[in-house]
């Protein structure tokens, strides 16, 4: 049985020195992300972006039937849209297509300010991005991860009236490399 979660315990970290271990771990993620690299067999991609700001994102990934088997990125942009990419990777690794949009749809909660969606440990990481909440602007940076992950497991949006996103639309691989 886990012991409680060290990412609520205040009575032994103050709120301070919380932010900092959360600032610390995106920090981590953006200088050394995990799976930034090209995906050679991916069968699915999509590319997003935010044209207001220039943070891009390119995930790729090699689905197995209804699991995701692998999944890698490419991308550049602040450390927020960077480190969100590499936490989600590094969590749906192996996971079904509901499950990677169950993460999603979780995060997307969390960035709409819920603190019980904050609070869910299945979210790894990326709970320390739960402070973007307070960032109106940065919120779409967070995001832009999952509007990619959202692509490339078949359940596309299309994009905001803002615009901020173009998309690869989660397409096979063959028709991918042809928008590009």
């Amino acid at each position: 049985m886990a012991g409680p979660d060290p990412l609520k315990v205040t009575g032994l970290m103050t709120e301070p020195s919380l932010t900092s271990l959360y600032q610390q771990l995106i920090l981590e993620h953006y200088r050394n992300p995990r799976n930034k690299s090209v995906l050679e067999d991916s069968t699915v991609e999509a590319h997003v972006s935010n044209p207001v700001c220039g943070d891009q994102v390119r995930v790729m990934a090699r689905m197995d039937g209804d699991t995701i088997q692998d999944v890698r990125f490419e991308g550049q942009g602040c450390s927020i849209s960077q480190a969100s990419v590499s936490m989600m990777t590094a969590i749906v690794k192996g996971s079904t297509r509901s499950e990677a949009l169950e993460l999603a749809d979780r995060f997307s909660e969390m960035m709409r300010g819920s603190e019980e969606a904050a609070a869910d440990r299945s979210m790894g990481d990326l709970r320390a991005l739960q402070g973007v909440s307070k960032f109106p602007v940065r919120i779409k940076c967070a995001l832009l991860a999952f509007d990619a992950l959202r692509e490339v497991v078949g359940e596309g949006r299309s994009a905001p009236p803002n615009g901020n996103r173009s998309g690869g639309g989660g397409r096979a691989l063959r028709q991918s490399k042809a928008a590009h």
